[in-house]
């Protein structure tokens, strides 16, 4: 532990920041995973929309970085489009 009193204040900041970022990344990847287990259903439109806001707010936080929330929405709508089409071709 540090003795320096600007390090022991750092590091609750750091650890503040450190759970909160936990946070954040958890329920990205919660929203994204209930965005692919909806398609087909009616709520596949919000559960979409939501995952795509919450990877927008994180990179706007600061949790990811910007060019990753685009690959991340990029790499979600095209999972979703692939299986809505072959819901649809299967049914």
């Amino acid at each position: 532990m540090a003795n320096i009193r600007s390090q022991i204040k750092r590091n609750r900041q750091n650890e503040r920041r450190r759970l909160r970022n936990k946070a954040v990344r958890s329920e990205l990847r919660t929203r994204t995973k209930s965005a692919i287990t909806t398609v087909g259903t009616e709520n596949n439109a919000e559960a979409l929309r939501l995952a795509v806001k919450r990877i927008d707010k994180a990179a706007a936080l600061g949790v990811i970085h910007k060019n990753t929330a685009a690959n991340r929405k990029s790499r979600l709508m095209r999972r979703v489009t692939a299986l809505s089409a072959e819901s649809s071709t299967s049914s």
